[in-house]
């Protein structure tokens, strides 16, 4: 649910930051209604909505360690947040040092291996990639 105002935001801020001019010779070519949305807007907005969408990543994993920081039982299963939650608890500070490590490691990964080459394709698509 911490996602959604990311993605959402995202995209509003894609829709707003497309060039008038893209618009204009869409009008000139045509395009109107569904299409106009079709070939014109929402490729304009991809940049941006994968922008969302990984900032949406970055809120969701925060939340998700706070949820197992909050919330801890036998059916949950040991979850970073708990491993970090109980190293604090027993003051092991090895222990929040490899859980802050591991939650870092994770959302390293995740950003180098699914966001980074998404980004980079679709960046490539649109002409804005650096050769």
């Amino acid at each position: 649910m911490g996602a959604v105002p990311s993605i959402a935001g995202g995209m509003v801020s894609a829709f707003d930051q497309i060039p008038p001019l893209l618009l204009r010779v869409g009008d000139a070519m045509g395009a109107r209604g569904v299409d106009r949305y079709r070939h014109i807007i929402l490729p304009a907005a991809l940049p941006g909505y994968v922008a969302g969408l990984k900032q949406a990543w970055s809120f969701s994993w925060r939340s998700l360690m706070a949820a197992e920081l909050i919330a801890s039982g036998g059916d949950l299963g040991l979850g970073l947040g708990q491993l970090l939650d109980q190293g604090r608890a027993q003051e092991a500070m090895p222990q929040m040092l490899v859980a802050i490590l591991l939650i870092l490691a994770v959302g390293v990964l995740v950003d180098g291996l699914v966001f980074a080459p998404l980004d980079r394709g679709v960046r490539r698509r649109r002409g804005l990639a650096v050769a």
